[in-house]
């Protein structure tokens, strides 16, 4: 077993390093960059709490050059986020812990929703579709098997936080066509 590398030296400049290295891969909200510059501040200041607190001054003052640059918008965040995962299949209830999970506020999350409302993409009808076909639940599957895994799949749009009316409703569906016709609202059931 090898011995275990020494962590290069805490400065403002591997900070934003590491910070932009993020950035460059992952849209983030304030408090999930915090998390993750807290976590290299840690592996760097191991046993020495003076350094460690060193880093978590840099951190702070890192993150609020950030902001203010707007490198960091967490409102910008949450509604590109809940929107991506609105297109995915999200339910609300999915979307708001997917975002509270990365730190945004509640008002935040509530103003991405109000905006998916807004923009017409956060209807549930529409996700829980999106999830049916991502997943070929229902309507997707064969004729012969729909009502063997009739139950797996309500059990699979209930872990996605979809209500049970709604996962009835859309997984009745005679077929593909019927469910997308559904999806755009020609159909209310």
């Amino acid at each position: 077993m090898s011995a275990r590398q020494a962590p290069r030296p805490l400065t403002m400049a591997s900070l934003e390093n590491v910070a932009a290295f993020y950035l460059e891969r992952y849209a983030s909200s304030r408090e999930n960059l915090r998390r993750v510059l807290l976590r290299r501040v840690a592996r760097a200041t191991r046993d020495d709490d003076t350094a460690a607190e060193e880093g978590r001054a840099l951190v702070e003052a890192l993150i609020a050059r950030y902001v203010a640059a707007g490198l960091v918008d967490d409102k910008r965040y949450a509604e590109a986020r809940a929107a991506g995962l609105a297109r995915a299949g999200a339910s609300r209830f999915k979307i708001r812990g997917k975002l509270m999970q990365k730190g945004v506020t509640r008002d935040e999350i509530d103003q991405a929703i109000e905006t998916l409302d807004e923009r017409g993409e956060g209807s549930e009808l529409t996700a829980a579709c999106a999830l049916i076909r991502r997943k070929r639940l229902g309507p997707y599957r064969k004729p012969a098997d729909r009502a063997e895994f009739r139950q797996k799949d309500l059990a699979a749009m209930a872990r996605a936080g979809f209500s049970i009316d709604l996962a009835r409703r859309l997984l009745r569906a005679a077929d593909v066509a019927a469910l997308e016709q559904m999806a755009r609202g020609e159909d209310q059931d």
